[in-house]
């Protein structure tokens, strides 16, 4: 059902992966240009081009968990594959982040890299208030 607090999650999950990308930067260059999730699509790299499209899976596999809300197990399977997409998204990040040769290229940090970590919490939460909805669903289908 919508009214869940799983939904809650995941719909901020959503916004956090396919929104706050257009607003906070991952990095910023030496040129004191910021770097965007969807410059990565321009680069000529394909380590930053897969960077918007693992942030945009990630939205896409919560919308898709939100309307799987009849099959609980289904549900929290989607969920626990968004919890690996961004922990593949986040290493991800942090190596090209680590790795690019020194202070040439990135030489400040932007708060975008937090971003899957907070979507990670928030799959983490939702998937727990799934588990919960099972167990309870269970323990009244042992009653009857």
């Amino acid at each position: 059902m919508i009214q869940r607090i799983q939904t809650l999650y995941l719909l901020v999950a959503a916004i956090f992966s396919a929104g706050l990308i257009f607003v906070f930067n991952l990095w910023e260059n030496v040129d004191k240009s910021m770097f965007y999730a969807l410059d990565g699509l321009s680069s000529e790299s394909m380590m930053f081009k897969v960077i918007p499209i693992l942030f945009f899976a990630s939205a896409l596999l919560s919308l898709i968990a939100i309307f799987q809300f009849k099959n609980r197990q289904l549900q929290f399977v989607i969920g626990r594959i968004n919890i690996l997409t961004n922990l593949i998204l986040l290493g991800l990040l942090i190596y090209v982040s680590l790795s690019l040769s020194g202070e040439t290229v990135v030489s400040e940090k932007g708060i975008g890299l937090v971003i899957p970590i907070v979507v990670i919490f928030l799959l983490v939460m939702a998937n727990r208030a799934i588990k919960k909805d099972e167990d309870l669903v269970k323990s009244v289908d042992r009653l009857r």
